[in-house]
């Protein structure tokens, strides 16, 4: 079975005890030995501490994503963890007399949602694992060195949860909201995530870079704060400046490889498309998602329109998600819908609009609304 993080750790390793070669045993028994109470009990802690975060991923990969090749690595950074975690280190516990027990933070009360708990216990085996490192350095040598390696393979895994929740969120959007240039930009954009919205892409051809950057350090930490996905358009160097969760390229854009060299495998690339073979190619070159468009003539979309037999073509060919796109509102949204959509990418129908709140939560309702009746008659 594949992961769908992909293989983390390459071909796995099976579970392991701290090997030593026999010349060293003596040297380290010696260092042991030296070690002071406190850093034995900073170790037993940490130990502790890294082994609780791995298991609380562990158990989401297991049942939350019954994914079994990164239930095993999670398992076996974790059995590595036990193999240090020597009666010698117990021995140096004492609870009742730790001053740490009580200490708390509001943080750690509640969290927002399954991504929180994992990016919560990530961190917290990452931190683990530093302490352990540097501490080890003064009781085993090799214990430091293990630590290390794990702490790296800990980062990449907290790189992969990161890739997938984005493209989870990916998945679930069904409205896409693009922006063009307005005096109310911050305005509009926050109405939309009140009323809803949980996809953006900044765009605005005309601004300087400098005006791009500010704009979309704001517009980012707006999208944060409702937990909506950012998308930066055209340029992966600002995707980049801004953390972005991604950028959306135009056919005269640079090539998708050269913004996935960019940005990692972590971020999202979109691509516009117009036609099949457009589609074909951007789904070939590793897009994660694809405009269908433009439906209708536009004035931010100088092109022919695509029309509904493209929205057709899409329902039935793309296998990534897509988003029809181009002079849609609420008086055409059903004829889209009806030809196979399910998401939509809007601009002046919410950019424009003088309630926006209203606006996004009538197209979700809407849109809502018209899943459920696949549901109930997928011929429909």
């Amino acid at each position: 079975m594949t992961s769908s993080f992909g293989n983390i750790r390459g071909t796995q390793p099976e579970a392991r005890s701290p090997i030593v070669e026999p010349q060293d045993m003596n040297a380290i028994a010696s260092q042991r030995k030296t070690a002071s109470p406190a850093v034995r009990r900073i170790l037993d802690a940490n130990l502790d501490r890294a082994r609780e975060g791995m298991r609380i991923v562990e158990e989401w990969c297991r049942f939350g994503l019954n994914d079994a090749d990164l239930t095993e690595t999670c398992k076996i950074i974790r059995q590595e963890l036990a193999g240090w975690h020597t009666p010698d280190l117990r021995a140096a516990r004492d609870t009742p007399n730790d001053p740490g027990t009580d200490l708390s933070h509001p943080g750690e009360e509640t969290r927002e949602d399954i991504e929180a708990v994992l990016q919560a216990n990530l961190c917290r085996v990452e931190e683990a694992l530093r302490v352990l490192e540097e501490y080890a350095k003064l009781y085993d040598g090799k214990m430091a060195q293990e630590c290390k390696a794990m702490r790296y393979e800990v980062y990449s895994l907290d790189s992969q949860f990161s890739a997938y929740h984005r493209r989870q969120r990916l998945a679930s959007a069904q409205l896409y909201l693009v922006t063009s240039p307005s005096d109310r930009l911050l305005q509009v954009v926050e109405a939309a995530l009140q009323g809803g919205l949980t996809l953006l892409q900044y765009r605005d051809k005309d601004a300087d870079d400098a005006t791009r950057i500010a704009n979309g350090r704001q517009l980012k930490q707006l999208c944060q704060r409702y937990g909506a996905l950012f998308i930066m358009n055209d340029r992966a160097d600002l995707a980049l400046a801004v953390d972005a969760d991604g950028v959306h390229l135009g056919q005269q854009d640079v090539p998708i490889t050269f913004a996935r060299q960019l940005l990692g495998s972590q971020r999202i690339i979109g691509r516009s498309t117009t036609n099949p073979d457009e589609m074909r190619r951007a789904i070939e070159e590793g897009a994660d998602y694809i405009g269908v468009g433009p439906v209708y003539e536009t004035p931010t979309k100088p092109k022919a329109a695509a029309g509904l037999e493209y929205v057709r073509y899409a329902a039935e060919h793309s296998p990534i998600p897509w988003f029809a796109i181009g002079g849609l509102d609420m008086t055409n949204m059903r004829d889209v819908f009806e030809a196979g959509g399910r998401r939509v990418a809007v601009v002046r129908a919410i950019m424009a609009a003088e309630q926006p709140t209203l606006v996004t939560q009538y197209f979700l309702s809407q849109l809502n609304w018209f899943d459920r009746m696949r549901e109930i008659n997928p011929l429909a």
